[in-house]
């Protein structure tokens, strides 16, 4: 039996007769290189969210838009960008749900920050304008698939571990960024400015964050990434194996 990998989707717009349910493909198509079987959970109510996350093996929490100030008791400044209060109220309830159930949990961009703010965390709303010195973290004329720097992996930690060394190549594609942890939080990966890239939560069995992309990465080739989700794949294989009747039961 193949993992059933949930990953968490937005709200899209085409035209008056075409809205819904979105997730960048790159997502779903690095799950299927690896050998799981995603499956993409629509914004339904929280009682429905948590329903499919008990179908599922592992959950990737993506990217997308800015979490809401005052989910993290701050007042919005004006380089926020574009927010869905739905989708955090959801999404927010729904990764405590998946802390608490142990389940695979690995959490990029948007969905690290999420990871945090669930945790009592807060978030830089935009570096440009409140991190002095920080680098240009959106990059620019550059392919999403396309790494622009290094990061810095802590020794010791699972990211290390996964890549092999104690720095791998990233993408870059966020104005926002983990500012104070969350509980239980810590990091494992540094941008060379300080930036935070990634966090570990420390007692579960596999819940990571990452402020880059590596879904599009993966999807485009990169074995480095690939080596991130077939960590998480080979962590949700677990949970198939305990879902497995017991040959007992067949008989």
């Amino acid at each position: 039996m193949k993992p059933v990998i949930g990953i968490t989707s937005t709200l899209a717009r085409l035209n008056a007769n075409s809205e819904g349910v979105y997730v960048h493909q790159d997502y779903y198509r690095a799950v299927e290189a690896v050998g799981g079987l995603p499956i993409v959970l629509p914004l339904a109510s929280i009682e429905t969210v948590k329903q499919l996350i008990d179908l599922c093996d592992g959950l990737i929490f993506t990217g997308g838009e800015d979490i809401e100030p005052s989910a993290y008791g701050e007042e919005a400044i004006a380089e926020l960008g574009q927010t869905l209060p739905l989708r955090d109220q959801i999404e927010l309830e729904a990764i405590r749900y998946v802390i608490d159930a142990d389940k695979p949990l690995l959490a990029i961009c948007r969905g690290a920050q999420v990871l945090n703010v669930a945790l009592g965390g807060t978030l830089y709303q935009d570096l440009p304008s409140q991190y002095e010195g920080a680098l240009e973290h959106v990059q620019k004329g550059v392919p999403r698939s396309r790494d622009t720097h290094e990061v810095l992996l802590a020794a010791n930690s699972r990211l290390a571990h996964i890549f092999g060394g104690a720095g791998v190549r990233v993408n870059s594609l966020h104005h926002q960024s983990l500012h104070l942890l969350g509980q239980g939080l810590q990091v494992t990966a540094i941008s060379p400015d300080g930036v935070i890239e990634g966090v570990e939560l420390r007692g579960s069995t596999f819940a990571i964050g990452v402020q880059w992309h590596p879904e599009n990465m993966a999807a485009a080739g990169d074995r480095s990434m690939t080596k991130l989700f077939a960590a998480f794949l080979e962590e949700s294989q677990t949970s198939v194996e305990q879902r497995k009747p017991s040959q007992a039961s067949k008989g």
